[in-house]
């Protein structure tokens, strides 16, 4: 005749008591710390574990191994989940073989890695694991973003000079900032509104255009007063260039101007007897593949988005007309940029995800 084993006795100091009471009743101790002590006192006191379940509202097994547990280790056994049962499946050496096959190539014909590719690449590991772990270290696989990294080892210098003519310009000169827009197309296509089933409208145009031509623009972007000089051109050669540096020049006589560029050959030739001929311009070159310092890029930009972007054209005459117009606009409420950052750093691209 089996018997049933007896329950483990707590016998409990007046301290431990006043602890384990404590415990129980506050409000800022998580629930399970609060039932693990019920668990405790109840068992101090006498009562059968079965009993002990049903008032705290868990198994008797629950309640049994929390008496056994405080038995054994006393308070610090109540800090502890108990056995965490099978050891996890997936672990940092699984996690490290995902990265280490993002940095190969995917399978024949795939442009990019996906969940599933990455799984079936590994063997072992399930997709919904591939997922958790891409997701936890916040690398999107769809996601495309293209970059530009300065090889330049003037970068530094060249940066802080021409930050240096944002940030402090020279007293009784102009700088301005200049470049070139190239093959601005005039492009003709059907204008209106859609009007989607929600009540939603929205302007449109259609996907089929017309070409009528292209055209070239000079821009002239005054630091100080936001202000732009432009001028339009059929090329894009030195002889443009020139021309359009010879009708800046000219608008601003005695002065001397300090002028943004970037790396084109058209505005650094081997021998620039131009700028010889010219003791008041100063040629200011923005480090290799950084033309992001140059700011009339962002007035080029503003171009695009709030003049040029789905707008329809006849010729090219009506499209140069449509940015003078756009200009003048501009010019008439130009408010100058506020360059904030007073450092540049370069920052290297990451090669690998291994690199992580």
């Amino acid at each position: 005749m089996s018997s049933i084993p007896e329950a483990t006795a707590i016998s409990l100091t007046n301290d431990e008591r006043a602890e384990l009471e404590s415990l129980a009743r506050s409000t800022k101790t998580e629930h399970q710390m609060r039932q693990r002590a019920r668990i405790v006192l109840m068992a101090a006191d006498g009562v059968a574990t079965r009993a002990i379940g049903r008032a705290v509202g868990c198994t008797t097994g629950t309640a049994s191994k929390w008496r056994v547990r405080y038995a054994e280790r006393r308070l610090g056994g109540l800090d502890e989940t108990g056995d965490r049962g099978a050891e996890p499946k997936y672990t940092e050496a699984t996690d490290k073989r995902i990265l280490a096959q993002l940095d190969w190539p995917p399978p024949k014909g795939y442009g990019r890695w996906t969940g599933p590719l990455l799984a079936a690449a590994l063997g072992d590991v399930d997709v919904q694991y591939v997922w958790r772990f891409l997701r936890a270290q916040k690398i999107d696989l769809a996601g495309r973003k293209s970059w530009c990294e300065s090889n330049d080892p003037e970068f530094a210098a060249k940066t802080a000079d021409v930050v240096g003519l944002y940030m402090a310009p020279p007293e009784n000169a102009i700088v301005i900032c200049v470049d070139e827009r190239p093959s601005i197309q005039a492009l003709e296509r059907a204008q209106g509104y859609l009007k989607f089933p929600n009540g939603r409208a929205l302007t449109g145009h259609s996907h089929d255009y017309k070409r009528n031509g292209t055209s070239t623009l000079f821009a002239a972007f005054e630091v100080a007063t936001a202000k732009v000089t432009a001028a339009h051109k059929t090329r894009r050669r030195r002889v443009e260039f020139l021309d359009f540096m010879n009708s800046v020049v000219a608008a601003n006589p005695g002065k001397t101007i300090h002028v943004v560029l970037d790396n084109l050959n058209t505005h650094k030739p081997k021998n620039d007897r131009w700028i010889s001929r010219h003791p008041n311009v100063h040629f200011h070159f923005t480090p290799t593949r950084a033309s992001w310092l140059n700011q009339v890029e962002i007035w080029f930009s503003i171009l695009q988005g709030k003049s040029l972007s789905g707008e329809s054209f006849t010729s090219v005459k009506q499209l140069r007309a449509h940015i003078d117009a756009f200009i003048e606009a501009y010019n008439a409420n130009a408010k100058p940029f506020v360059w904030t950052k007073s450092e540049v750093h370069q920052k290297r691209i990451k090669a690998r995800f291994a690199d992580q």
